[in-house]
Order: C-alpha cells, then sequence, then structure tokens
C-alpha cells in the first residue's frame, strides 16, 4: 500500500483505504476498481490523495498510531461542536475528556510508537483533522517526556482544543489564500486570546489547557505572540504543542501552498531548536516520528528508486527501502529490500513522485 496524489491515478486502479467523511459516510469503499467517475467524485469532495495498492507497493502495510474510527470520531466530534454557536462562551468539556482519553488508551496500547498519521482528509475539514492531529502528535510528545495520568489528559485537552479561538475569527480571514494584510494578521494573533477565554469559562477544562491556548505560537526566544514570552516562562505543555502545530500545519495540504514532506519540516524544525522551539521537545519530537514513512517514494545515493517498506525507529533515517528500479530508471524484474541499517553504501536523497 501506498499514498498517491489522486491527480496521478489512472483509472483501474485498485483503492486500498476506504475513504469516510466526517459525517460517517462512505465515499468509495476498499477494494473498489477507481473509475474516472469516481476520480471526479473524490476531487468534488475536496479529496487530494488516496491509498493504492499496486505491483510496486504489493505486501507494505502502513502501521495506525491511532485506530481510523477513533480518528474519525475525534474529528467529527470536534467539527461539531465548533459548529454551535455556543462555542463562543463554553464548550463541552466531558466530552472532550473522554475522547482525549480514548486516544491516549489506543496509542499506549500500541508496542511502537512512531508517529506517522495515515489519514486522508477533505481540504475542507483541514480545521478539525488539524486539531485532532496536533492532539495526537502532542500526546506522543508527552509519553516520551514521561507524562501520565492527569498530566497527559491535560496535555491530550488542551492540545485538541488549541485553536479552539479561531471559531471568533472571521472565515474569510482564516481561508484566504493571499497574503494577510497587517490587520487582518493581528486579528488572527487574536485567536489565542481568544481561546484563553473561551477554555478558562468551561467547567471541568483545566487551566492547564487555557495557557495550551494562550502560548502555543509563543517562542523560545520571545519572537513569538501575544505575550512574547521566553524560554521556561511559556508553559511547558504550550512548548509541546508549539511543536506539533507546526508539523502537522506544514505537512497538510492548504490553498495557498503545497504541503512539505516530514523530513523537510522535521529537519526545519531541529534548525529552530532552541531559538523558536524547546530543545527538550524538539530532542524528543524527532525520537518519535518517521522521517521518511512506511510508503514513500525515495530516491537512493545510487540513483535506484523504491518505496519505504518498514520504518527503524533507531536509526529514523534509514529505513527498509524496497528498490523498484535500477539507476537508469529501468523497472527490476524482481525488486530488491535494502536495510540502510546493514547497506550502509546505500544513503536516501530525495523523493520521486510516482
Amino acid at each position: 500500500m501506498r499514498r498517491v496524489n489522486l491527480d496521478k491515478i489512472q483509472p483501474g486502479t485498485i483503492l486500498k483505504k476506504t475513504i469516510i467523511t466526517l459525517e460517517g459516510k462512505v465515499l468509495l469503499a476498499s477494494g473498489m476498481e477507481l473509475t474516472e467517475e469516481y476520480i471526479r467524485k473524490l476531487q468534488a469532495n475536496g479529496i487530494s490523495e488516496v491509498y493504492i495498492e499496486d505491483e510496486i507497493s504489493k505486501d507494505i502495510s502502513i502501521p495506525e498510531v491511532v485506530r481510523e474510527d477513533i480518528v474519525i470520531e475525534a474529528k467529527s466530534m470536534v467539527k461539531v461542536m465548533m459548529s454551535k454557536p455556543s462555542i463562543k462562551n463554553s464548550i463541552d468539556g466531558k466530552q472532550i475528556m473522554e475522547i482525549v482519553d480514548r486516544i491516549i488508551s489506543n496509542i499506549l496500547a500500541n508496542g511502537d510508537i512512531i508517529a506517522s498519521l495515515s489519514d486522508i482528509r477533505s481540504v475542507d475539514d483541514y480545521t478539525f483533522s488539524h486539531s485532532v492531529n496536533v492532539c495526537i502528535y502532542s500526546l506522543i510528545i508527552g509519553i516520551g517526556m514521561g507524562l501520565t495520568g492527569e498530566k497527559l489528559r491535560e496535555l491530550g485537552v488542551g492540545a485538541i482544543l488549541h485553536d479552539i479561538g479561531k471559531v471568533m475569527v472571521p472565515q474569510e480571514i482564516l481561508n484566504k489564500p493571499l497574503h494577510l494584510s497587517s490587520d487582518e494578521f493581528e486579528e488572527v494573533k487574536r485567536h489565542t486570546y481568544y481561546g484563553y477565554e473561551i477554555l478558562r469559562n468551561t467547567n471541568g477544562i483545566s487551566m492547564m489547557a487555557s495557557y495550551i491556548a494562550l502560548g502555543h505560537h509563543e517562542r523560545m526566544d520571545g519572537s513569538g505572540y501575544p505575550y512574547q514570552l521566553k524560554g521556561n516562562n511559556i508553559h511547558k505543555y504550550a512548548r509541546i504543542v508549539a511543536v506539533s502545530d507546526v508539523y502537522v500545519a506544514l505537512t497538510s495540504e492548504r490553498i495557498y501552498r503545497k504541503k512539505l514532506m516530514p523530513y523537510e519540516v522535521i529537519n526545519y524544525i531541529t534548525s529552530l531548536s532552541n531559538h523558536h522551539f524547546d530543545k527538550n521537545v524538539v530532542d524528543v519530537f524527532i525520537r518519535y516520528v518517521a522521517y521518511y514513512p512506511v510508503g514513500t517514494a525515495v530516491i537512493l545515493n545510487t540513483g535506484e528508486k523504491g518505496i519505504v517498506s518498514r520504518y527503524n525507529k533507531y536509526f529514523p533515517t534509514r529505513p527498509t527501502v524496497r528498490v523498484v528500479m535500477d539507476e537508469t530508471g529501468k523497472k527490476l524484474p524482481k525488486y530488491k529490500e535494502v536495510d540502510l541499517t546493514e547497506k550502509q553504501q546505500y544513503s536516501i536523497v530525495d523523493i520521486w513522485d510516482i
């Protein structure tokens, strides 16, 4: 199985992963043959990528850090919650904590926690998907930093609600495809304070969640907002969510920019460690996030091309690669699996678009 852009799909390709809307409606089921009509249907629903299984990706299994049904339920809940007029005053804290507890339990039940979210989402579902994915990454970092019990729950609740203040910002500003004016950007920045006020006034929600909403755009060197806090003056949970927030945002497709590859964003975040981001948080983050997720098409230093077939959590930049093309671009009659931890002469130098 591998993930591909919809515009690269040829009619007759077999869909490997069911596509479900946040309302629980199945758009297309796994195993279906993608016709031109189905491809247009997916495009009309804002779907830009799908999972397929073809000859070169056969038997490659993409792991899930959180079960898909839990992720969909969480996103659906966030969508319903953010659509209620009452959201501008307070939220249902009990419902949020229940779904966060389910996410935590599912992550902890996963033996090898390597964050590589595999959800397929509509462009229109970005806000809800972003909130849930930031929650998942933040919880993984929190677990890696030794948080347990109520502290982990506080982090999860604050992370899933970190952008709740955006319900107070006009949608035309949030979705503007061009550069924001200075006044518009100031309004966007206010979402941190709006979120703080909403969560502070919600019964059953810890003040820790409010601090996350308020501080997830603060930066270690004082260059963030809203208060230009520095270093340890920024709440620890907000420092965790800051890293997750940037990673999820930059690896997501937006109407005003293309997404970046995971390794590109990891390198970017690492380069800003101790400047924008807490180095301790970044160090944990890079231990648990896949540089090259399973299914990624890569180019080796030999010129050969292949697909990442297995991830190595101890050596994240050296996964196992299924080589499918030689250095001339000719398809191999028989694929070979190359474990980059054992074959030191090999290294990944780029990705390619199949």
